[in-house]
């Protein structure tokens, strides 16, 4: 394990998602960047000529997401991601649903029910905060059908939910 230690002139949140990649830190943090909003570099650490990366190259970096600061390192091929670890994204309409998963899942791979890994396979739930509302609540029927309908879609689509929570 890496333990690194970093200075920020942000007051540091309690909790950092630190995220390991083999080589490609940067490229997916610019990624991340330029997908949402609020978002900006923080600070890059670069190798010097003591390595033991090539010199120049990304070693860690820290950038921050709607708020959110995250910290990435590139360690090389010892770990990967897995889909035990999500990142869940509230989206208050359609548009943010689209958005979000058009933009995420390109060049990686979808799944059911909102879920999908990115290009460097790291998983995010895309999912419309409406689904919460509509699978709560005493009427049991109305959500058996919200979920039924959850369960056939890989973007899940607003439209879609309300119109089976009607019946």
């Amino acid at each position: 394990m890496v333990c690194l230690f970093y200075k920020t002139k942000l007051p540091m949140q309690k909790i950092t998602p630190f995220l390991w990649f083999d080589s490609q830190a940067e490229e997916a943090m610019n990624f991340y960047i330029s997908i949402f909003k609020d978002s900006k570099v923080i600070n890059v650490t670069r190798y010097g000529e003591a390595g033991p990366g090539p010199n120049g190259s990304v070693m860690s970096a820290t950038f921050e997401l709607n708020g959110q600061e995250f910290y990435a390192l590139n360690g090389g091929p010892v770990f990967s991601f897995t889909p035990a670890v999500s990142f869940f994204i509230h989206c208050k309409t359609q548009k943010e649903v689209d958005h979000f998963w058009d933009k995420l899942s390109e060049g990686g791979r979808t799944d059911r029910c909102g879920w999908l890994q990115d290009k460097y396979g790291l998983s995010w739930q895309v999912v419309p905060n409406i689904l919460g509302e509509l699978l709560q609540g005493k009427d049991a029927a109305k959500s058996k059908r919200v979920m039924e309908a959850m369960l056939k879609m890989a973007k899940l689509d607003i439209a879609i939910l309300e119109e089976a929570a009607r019946g």
